[in-house]
């Protein structure tokens, strides 16, 4: 899920009032001294809490804002975060620091919803890919994510956000907003809605797959941004996958397809000059290289040679919700400036068009991988 999107109209908090009186609620291992605001997160609000042993922790509320139902969140992240420690050795997973009466959570009088994780020590994250080496590590990450996971009963999870890789009904929103037209807009982007209603068949191929049982369903992190990957610090290797925010049920190649998708591009989400707009060879073979190493084992065929189709369906759903956003009048992403919906529906429109060229290409260096 994009940071914009979920930051829309969620206010920043600016103090909390007795941060150590939540801190003390937790199981840590000596009385809390210290609580700060820490990271750049523009969604939940995270404190770095170090105790009398000189232990560290992260604590956060969860904004209620962007999450509305916290408990149903917060119950697939512990199911999954528990099950992952169980599978994995050293730092491969995050660990949640219970509450002293017992519970997973705490929720306070006024209804907010509080946790608390193990810091990981020496650890650090990056907010863009700045060499082959780190876009293959994060591939190992989310790989090593679903090869933990490979046996979890996925269905038993909430999906916290209905229908939100179900691709058709994408198309069925956008169509409904190209015919109400509310902001005007639709005569000015006649050749970006053919682009997408050429595409709409394709669109079922996913989902169809899902329901026929010819696709596993499996934990999908949808978030699988470099910066929701822990690296150690010496030695800039991967350690897992945070952010348990919008895990739910979906299908393994629907995580790789959005890495790829983002991270593969040659350019900015927003770009303007579509003329920078590629797809890297180099960047897809090197994440795909991490994402296999760690998981192909676990992944059925149909799931490997659906890899190149969870990129390009993560791209066409991407562009069309852009382009539905700009139809309605920006109501759902945060935009900066006129028509940066339209700019990033066209980018994500020129990715489809360059995977659809390179399409045989793609499935060798994924095979390759």
């Amino acid at each position: 899920m994009e940071t914009r999107e979920l930051i829309k109209n969620t206010e920043v908090l600016a103090t909390d009032n007795n941060l150590l009186g939540f801190a003390v609620l937790f199981e840590t291992e000596g009385e809390p001294r210290s609580c700060e605001r820490y990271g750049s997160g523009h969604i939940n609000f995270t404190y770095l809490v170090v105790d009398s042993a000189g232990h560290k922790y992260i604590m956060q509320r969860i904004n209620q804002k962007v999450f509305r139902d916290p408990r149903v969140l917060m119950e697939n992240a512990v199911a999954v975060t528990e099950y992952l420690r169980a599978g994995s050795s050293g730092r491969e997973a995050l660990t949640f620091v219970p509450v002293r009466t017992g519970e997973k959570w705490h929720v306070d009088d006024s209804g907010e919803y509080w946790r608390m994780y193990e810091y990981v020590a020496d650890s650090i994250c990056f907010t863009k890919v700045e060499s082959l080496g780190d876009f293959r590590e994060s591939g190992w990450a989310f790989g090593n994510f679903q090869r933990l996971l490979g046996d979890f009963p996925a269905s038993v999870l909430h999906e916290t956000i209905p229908r939100f890789h179900d691709t058709p009904d994408r198309f069925e929103n956008f169509k409904r907003a190209q015919s109400e037209d509310a902001a005007g807009r639709a005569g000015r982007v006649g050749g970006e809605i053919e682009f997408a209603l050429k595409r709409e068949g394709y669109a079922n191929l996913l989902v169809g797959m899902l329901k026929s049982g010819e696709l596993p369903l499996r934990v999908t992190h949808n978030d699988t941004k470099l910066s929701n990957v822990l690296f150690d610090i010496n030695t800039r290797k991967a350690l897992c996958v945070i952010d348990m925010d919008t895990i739910m049920p979906g299908l393994s190649v629907y995580d790789y397809g959005d890495s790829i998708r983002f991270g593969a591009s040659t350019a900015a989400e927003d770009e303007r000059d579509l003329g920078k707009v590629n797809l890297s060879m180099e960047l897809l073979g090197a994440y795909t290289e991490g994402f296999l190493s760690s998981c192909g084992g676990s992944l059925t065929k149909n799931e490997l040679e659906c890899l190149r189709d969870g990129s390009k369906m993560m791209t066409l759903e991407c562009g069309v919700r852009f382009l539905t956003d700009y139809l309605n009048g920006d109501v759902y992403f945060k935009t900066d400036r006129p028509d940066q919906n339209l700019d990033r529906c066209r980018t994500q429109f020129k990715l489809v068009s360059e995977m659809e060229r390179r399409w045989d290409e793609m499935r060798r260096v994924i095979l390759k991988g």
